[in-house]
């Protein structure tokens, strides 16, 4: 006799308990989803989560040193112009001429 729908639910249930099975969930942007599309067709694997265990398995295989280029993300360096900064310190000087009590430090 076939089991019923409750049946394998509840199946499933229980071995994902054993196993200590959890679940993650990840929000991504297009980019990112391209991305990750990509390497699936480069490699040939066709479930997402399939993809995103094999990565996680392989980068921590790499070990803590090796690893480490790939997970820092970039950083943007913000280096204003010096009309901008210009442009600040003057807004920042009517600010606080506006609101007496604050103090003046000069940059060194």
């Amino acid at each position: 006799m076939a089991k019923t729908v409750q049946e394998r639910s509840a199946k499933t249930s229980r071995k994902r308990v054993a196993l200590a099975e959890e679940e993650l969930r990840l929000r991504v942007r297009p980019g990112t989803r391209q991305a990750l599309a990509d390497l699936m067709e480069w490699s040939g694997i066709t479930e997402q989560g399939e993809a995103m265990t094999l990565m996680i398995h392989h980068l921590h295989a790499l070990g803590s040193a090796k690893c480490q280029p790939l997970l820092n993300p970039p950083r943007h360096v913000f280096e204003p112009t010096e009309i901008v900064a210009r442009e600040f310190r003057n807004k920042s000087l009517l600010a606080i001429q506006k609101d007496p009590g604050d103090e003046i430090i000069e940059p060194a």
